[in-house]
Order: structure tokens, then C-alpha cells, then sequence
């Protein structure tokens, strides 16, 4: 059975942030109002409510010889919408990592980049080299 992940994340302001995974992450627009919005990232429902200012910066952690977000989300494509994306944000210059491969000849190997919405929020997609390794251990 397939099943959808919900995330409920406050916002600073709920047009911007519509605007953003609509127009960048080609995000899909569900139910909204003034003060809440529902959006549809691949099958993945996010809920953003407006609630002002707020800080969610934390401590960074190493994987690899990368230094990775400790605070972020993402969803997993397959490695044409991850090339698509990239470029689509690329050309829009967004704040936008590099893509880079992690676990490399390891068990998840993958292809990752980052990018930060307007409320700071990282989301990362990643697109595995075999995907029936997503959550192999060995």
C-alpha cells in the first residue's frame, strides 16, 4: 500500500510561501485560506499556517566530507524530475546547493541537493541510484 506523509510547518507569510512550491517545486495547490495553506509535494502533504516570525536554525552535521542541514525535509524522486528540478531552480537562482553524490559505492548511494524556501526551511531531494535501497542496512 502506498501511502502520503503530512507535515504541518509554521510560516511567515502564506502567499509567498504558496508562490514559492508552486512555481519552483512544482508543487501542487490543495485546500488554503488567508491563514493556512495545504500543499501537494509529489503525493506528500505539507500544511503551512501563517504564525510570524520564528527561528529554526540549528547545529549542522557532517556526512561524509559534506556539512548537512540537521533541520530539513525532502522527497524522493527518481533522476529525471531530480535533473529537472535542479535546473529549474538553478536558472530562477534560488538558494540552491550543489548536487552532489552521497554514500558513494555504498548501500544508498544517492544524488542530493538542498534548496531554502522563504521561511528557511531546507528541503533537500534526492534521487537514489537504486531505489530499493532506500532503507537497506545491508
Amino acid at each position: 500500500m502506498k501511502t502520503m506523509f503530512h507535515l504541518s510547518l509554521p510560516c511567515r507569510d502564506v502567499e509567498e510561501t504558496k508562490i514559492f512550491y508552486l512555481n519552483n517545486l512544482q508543487a501542487d495547490l490543495g485546500r488554503n485560506t488567508n491563514n493556512w495553506v495545504d500543499i501537494n509535494l509529489f503525493g506528500n502533504q505539507i500544511t503551512f499556517t501563517k504564525s510570524g516570525d520564528f527561528n529554526f536554525e540549528f547545529n549542522n552535521y557532517r556526512l561524509e566530507e559534506n556539512i548537512l542541514p540537521s533541520f530539513h525535509f525532502g522527497v524522493i524522486v527518481d533522476v529525471e524530475k531530480f535533473g529537472e528540478l535542479y535546473s529549474i531552480l538553478l536558472k530562477k537562482e534560488e538558494n540552491l546547493s550543489i548536487k552532489n553524490t552521497f554514500m558513494k559505492d555504498k548501500i544508498g548511494e544517492h544524488l542530493s541537493f538542498f534548496v531554502k524556501d522563504p521561511n528557511g526551511y531546507m528541503i533537500e531531494f534526492k534521487c537514489f541510484k537504486k531505489q530499493d535501497e532506500v532503507f537497506r542496512v545491508n
